[in-house]
């Protein structure tokens, strides 16, 4: 799943997560739905980040 959406996109739509909930514009019956989904989003933004890392990291050592 984590190839399947970008880490901007899962950002952005986490950022509207986020969102909704400070406005109070999600329902009790929603609640749990968009927490399952938030915590989805914030490790597929951490695995990208970590990769990312990963990769500059290998990049940086095969320059030195």
């Amino acid at each position: 799943m984590n190839d399947e959406i970008t880490y901007t996109a899962a950002f952005e739509e986490l950022k509207e997560i986020v969102n909704q909930l400070e406005n109070d514009s999600i329902s009790v019956d929603e609640l749990a739905q968009k927490m399952k989904r938030a915590t989805e989003l914030m490790k597929i933004c951490k695995d990208k980040l970590i990769k990312t890392e990963e990769e500059i990291n290998k990049t940086i050592s095969e320059l030195s």
